[in-house]
């Protein structure tokens, strides 16, 4: 009435941000001074001077903490028709509104009259979440009862969390950041509706376990209990606005140190879960189950059940770590609207405005370059105009004109989300610009005729579009009003450009773990279609972030992949005949076998050496050290370019003096491989010169020294005669009497393997006698008798070889090969014990012997043949199965070695 008798049409969001007399009359004054002249019949002269609009305050410097932008590496989420987040986003995509129509029978299992569907007033919708009532409380460790009395909330929220870091590439047990939880949650229904219906519950309700089960206070610190992560654990309650509000206190802790990494989230799960509610005109639901936001229809929203996660950290630290960034944050502002409103319950343009302003003014941008708003976009008549004119009011200096940003909410296609608002569209924001487009928001037709979208910087975006890039960075603004009147702002841009993986190896190992078997044939189906479905997954990437990202469960299961088409085939396939997964034994201890003389081979190891960074640096250090020693650089020798004679070079590769040191050099670069890859030594055993690599990998002797050591054997044990040895297929007792002139035992191999040496012309005709009864014999590549008489006049020379050299204790158990039992500190440290190893037999079957005396060990070949796990497995029995590994395949197999590795 008044605004018909002053010709003009006043702003209800204005109206509703007047709460007394005084400020409505300054509005007037200010905004409708020409209708307040026809009213009061005054001149222009007779004007009463106002102060600007109270919204229009004056935004404040951040004080203390520095200012840097942060990262979202992970996410997660748990929304209605969408059980992660990949779902979300193809509804987002496909513009699908996740609504239930209830049914009678879904009243009936909520314990409610199905009659009440015959209520005029009664609305049939909601937006639940599926499976809510599941959770795997054993995953968790925790009580089957405890978690069967939990507000699902916490259950949820707890698996969003975990889910968050695992997205991120940090697996909790492996985690040695700070990482902070900082969570909103929405008021308990279920310990109200379910539990206090229990006969239990209502005997015990005392019991102090039903209270850490569901009380608020408890959501941020049972997460961080349950992950061990040590960082600052809060929950943060400002109703709708909480999980915004949680998010900028993890900023602030993020950017004072307190944590390196901060969990943010938070949520709401209806219960009763699937029903729906009595419409009341003016209130805040929905006339027709359907959040119109923007729009003329919009009569209230639809209460959402779900629960999201995010986990963010400095976007410094995110580059320099490699992480997933998923995009950036580069401000927030939380303020509260005080008392400039209509109620309590009211929103308030100056309120609001002022925390956009702030937001925009901590990211130290101008709102010409955001290109995006996910609104609160609740879809009430008051709610939506308010927050429209809050948004114009902010961006007042803007310079782009009108009508050049589009707007949306999230809340047309799950619903309101309570204190899990913000997060739920701070992560479909982040989806937005990952995927470069603006997802439509639902629902909306005609424009509410309260909103003035011609005078405004925003249009509501119906349709899916692209996000054309501009001269910043893409960037977009979130919001979330609580009621009560906390307010929350935050304002996103596109992750940086990543940085290219560099080069990896040809084919990659992809690692599953899970507690239970199904959980594997699932985790295969997911990551399948998730590489399928992203063309920016690099193998390599997600090779690595399964291998060190994700926790080791118990049950595993392993596919080796050279592509992405590759992966996907084996992984559904893994997932279609759910074979049974092996569970993983804890502490089982791992033996380095290296190997002797006779399996070295022109491009052994290859692949390694292209492919494997961790390898080649070390082949090339022992490489470069040896060069002045022997004259060449074994790169030439081991890896010679195509179109070398790499039959001459396989001549030279059997001279002794080339041969042990190449070895060596190999199995010290696999080793270091594998305990890069976090495989350690629980024990050793090498074959003759193999127990070198075994002592200086045992800290015994220095890597250099190692290597001149080593050469002068090589070399003095190259200087003597020519020699050949020979492998004969009998055990030592059986050998022993058909032994000739000239030829002895060198080496026992095997309970059925034996090694003999001598003179060549001896061990020819040692042959020819043992072949003759029919007895397998296999001749080795070697130049020389080696663990034989012959080489006698070497071992003093090799002892003063030691002379200024330091020798230590082992500090890894490794077999003596002189002794076929546990070395000795005396022996280790002792430059005679060497001398003797090169003369004496190798009892490397007694050597097994001992180290089956253990527990069950893992046989891992450190070397470039199969030699020594051939051995090995004439040791197993029906009543002794031994597991054994080699890191290469046999040379002259087809495969590629890392086919097999």
């Amino acid at each position: 009435q008044l605004g018909n008798r002053m010709g003009q049409k006043i702003s209800m969001p204005g109206f509703f941000g007047a709460p007394c007399i005084a400020e409505f009359a300054e509005l007037l004054e200010r905004d409708h001074a020409d209708g307040v002249d026809k009213l009061l019949g005054r001149s222009k002269e007779d004007r009463t001077e106002v102060a600007g609009e109270a919204g229009a305050a004056e935004v404040r410097e951040r004080r203390g903490g520095g200012h840097e932008d942060l990262a979202i590496v992970g996410m997660a989420a748990r929304l209605p028709g969408a059980d992660n987040v990949e779902a979300f986003w193809r509804n987002l995509r496909d513009g699908v509104e996740s609504r239930h129509e209830v049914t009678a029978e879904d009243l009936i299992a909520a314990g409610l009259d199905p009659a009440v569907l015959d209520d005029p007033s009664y609305v049939p919708a909601c937006m639940p979440l599926d499976d809510v009532d599941k959770f795997d409380a054993a995953f968790f460790g925790i009580n089957p009862r405890d978690a069967q009395m939990m507000d699902p909330q916490h259950r949820v929220f707890l698996e969003c969390s975990w889910t968050a870091l695992e997205d991120a590439g940090y697996a909790p047990d492996k985690c040695e950041k700070l990482v902070g939880v900082f969570a909103g949650i929405a008021r308990n229904a279920y310990q109200w509706h379910n539990v206090a219906s229990i006969h239990e519950y209502r005997i015990n309700s005392h019991d102090y376990s039903i209270l850490l089960g569901n009380d608020k206070d408890f959501l941020s610190t049972r997460v961080s209990h349950r992950l061990n992560l040590r960082g600052p654990s809060m929950t943060v309650l400002t109703a709708c606005s909480g999980s915004g509000a949680a998010l900028h206190q993890a900023r602030l802790a993020l950017l004072n140190g307190d944590c390196d990494m901060a969990l943010v989230g938070g949520g709401r799960i209806m219960s009763p879960h699937k029903v729906g509610y009595h419409y009341v005109d003016g209130n805040v639901l929905s006339a027709d189950g359907h959040v119109h936001a923007f729009d003329a229809k919009a009569s209230g929203m639809v209460r959402g059940s779900g629960v999201v996660a995010i986990l963010i950290k400095r976007l410094s630290d995110a580059i320099e770590d490699g992480d997933d960034i998923k995009a950036v944050i580069k401000g927030t502002a939380v303020n509260n609207d005080g008392a400039s409103k209509a109620s309590f319950t009211a929103p308030s343009v100056p309120g609001q405005a002022i925390a956009i302003r702030q937001a925009l003014a901590d990211a130290d941008i101008s709102p010409d370059t955001i290109s995006y708003v996910e609104a609160h976009g609740t879809g009430t008549r008051l709610g939506d105009p308010i927050e429209v004119a809050a948004l114009t009011e902010a961006w007042s200096e803007r310079k782009n004109g009108n009508q050049f940003c589009p707007v949306g909410s999230s809340k047309s296609n799950v619903g309101h989300l309570d204190a899990g608002a913000c997060v739920t569209g701070i992560i479909k924001t982040a989806l937005s610009m990952r995927h470069r487009l603006i997802p439509p928001s639902l629902n909306y037709e005609t424009p509410n005729p309260l909103i003035d979208f011609a005078n405004s910087p925003f249009y509501v975006n119906t349709e899916l579009a692209e996000w054309k890039p501009t001269e910043t960075p893409r960037r977009a603004a979130v919001s979330s009003f609580g009621v009560g009147g906390t307010n929350v702002h935050v304002i996103m841009e596109e992750a940086p450009e990543r940085q290219p993986s560099s080069e990896s190896r040809p084919r990659q190992l992809l690692l599953l773990s899970a507690k239970r078997p199904e959980a594997i044939a699932i985790q295969a189906r997911e990551l399948a279609e998730a590489i399928r479905s992203d063309d920016t997954l690099n193998l390599a990437d997600v090779a690595y972030t399964l291998q060190v990202g994700r926790s080791g469960l118990p049950l595993r299961q392993a596919i080796v992949c050279s592509d992405r088409d590759d992966a996907v085939a084996k992984l559904e396939k893994l997932a279609e005949r759910a074979a049974s997964p092996k569970p993983a034994e804890e502490g089982v201890p791992v033996v380095f076998m290296f190997p002797g003389q006779g399996s070295q081979h022109v491009n052994m190891a290859r692949e390694l050496y292209d492919h494997e960074a961790v390898y080649r640096v070390h082949f090339e250090h022992c490489s470069r050290a040896l060069k002045p020693l022997l004259g060449l650089d074994l790169r030439d020798l081991v890896y010679p370019d195509e179109g070398a004679d790499v039959e001459a070079l396989a001549e030279k590769l059997k001279q002794t003096e080339i041969a042990q040191l190449a070895l060596f050099t190999v199995e010290y670069s696999i080793a270091k491989v594998w305990q890069s890859w976090g495989v350690s030594p629980a024990s050793m055993i090498g074959h003759s010169v193999g127990e070198f690599v075994a002592a200086c990998v045992a800290g015994v002797i220095e890597l250099h020294d190692c290597l001149r050591v080593l050469h002068a054997r090589a070399s003095l044990m190259g200087s003597m005669p020519p020699g050949d040895m020979l492998a004969v297929a009998l055990s030592v007792d059986a050998l022993k009497p058909r032994l000739t002139e000239g030829v002895s035992i060198a080496a026992s191999n095997a309970p059925e393997i034996t090694v003999v040496s001598g003179k060549a012309e001896a061990v020819a005709a040692f042959r020819k006698s043992i072949e003759a009864d029919e007895i397998d014999t296999f001749p080795l590549h070697t130049s020389h008798a080696f663990h034989s008489e012959m080489m006698e006049p070497v071992l003093e020379p090799f002892v003063r070889a030691f002379d200024g050299i330091a020798l230590a204790a082992p500090k890894i158990p490794f077999i003596s090969s002189m002794t076929g039992t546990w070395i000795t500190d005396e022996q280790a440290t002792s430059p005679g014990y060497w001398a003797q190893q090169l003369r004496n037999g190798v009892l490397f079957s007694k050597g097994v012997g001992t180290l089956l005396e253990e527990d069950d060990p893992v046989f891992l070949e450190v070397g470039p043949s199969t030699a020594l796990s051939s051995a090995v497995r004439k040791h197993v029995t029906a009543e002794r199965p031994l597991n054994i590994v080699t890191t290469l395949s046999a040379a002259q197999r087809p495969e590629p070695a890392l086919e097999t590795t």
